[in-house]
């Protein structure tokens, strides 16, 4: 399944206007147990490894962020939406309406970067790029938690979106996904949640690394 759509102008717009608008219907929400399985295997590794300062980039109601600061982590949080940032800082957590695409944070300021369900608004060519700012703000030895569906090539507005506006999304393959990955970052691991035959789409779960001998072009 392939569908390449120019993006429109006002995508990012939408989305705001969107989740200002399902933010508290989403807050409401029960977590699927796979979501709470990927989150926990995260955390294991955050913990053996010792890290200590965690950015969720697209954090939406603050559940996850929430989530690690409970676990003791010193936790900053980012959305685009206003609404989804006040329901954060209602939490009790460093929250900040901000783009993914001009993270404005100092470099170095994080041992782990977590984003579940959304690099997958970016356009494809903003995704090489928020990745190389990701990187930059890392500390050595970071880890980077990637969740997104995907399975297959997309780009464009979701026709079948229950939510108005409707959204933007951009999907990669598999193969895909671990090239554009694997120029900035080392591959820890790779998983995919299936959700059934007659789903095109599935999971991704990627577990980065910062890569040591990378050279980011300034």
């Amino acid at each position: 399944m392939k569908e390449i759509v120019v993006p429109n102008i006002d995508y990012k717009n939408n989305l705001r206007v969107t989740y200002d608008k399902y933010a508290l219907e989403r807050d409401s929400r029960e977590m699927e147990d796979w979501k709470v399985a990927e989150r926990s295997r995260f955390l294991s590794l955050l913990k053996a490894e010792n890290k200590d300062k965690v950015l969720e980039i697209g954090a939406g109601t603050g559940r996850d962020s929430k989530f690690f600061q409970d676990q003791g982590f010193v936790v900053t949080c980012i959305d685009l939406s206003p609404v989804m940032v006040d329901l954060c800082r209602q939490k009790g957590l460093n929250a900040l309406v901000m783009d993914m695409t001009d993270i404005g944070l100092p470099d170095h300021s994080f041992d782990a970067v977590y984003s579940m369900n959304s690099l997958l608004h970016l356009a494809k060519d903003e995704f090489s790029e928020v990745l190389l700012r990701i990187y930059s703000l890392l500390r050595p030895d970071g880890f980077f938690y990637l969740g997104m569906y995907g399975g297959y090539d997309f780009v464009g507005v979701w026709k079948k979106d229950a939510y108005t506006p409707k959204r933007f999304f951009s999907f990669f393959t598999d193969e895909h996904l671990k090239q554009e990955t694997s120029k900035v970052f080392d591959i820890v691991s790779f998983n995919r949640v299936v959700f059934g035959a007659d789903n095109p789409s599935h999971f991704q779960s990627v577990i980065l690394k910062k890569n040591a001998t990378f050279k980011k072009n300034d």
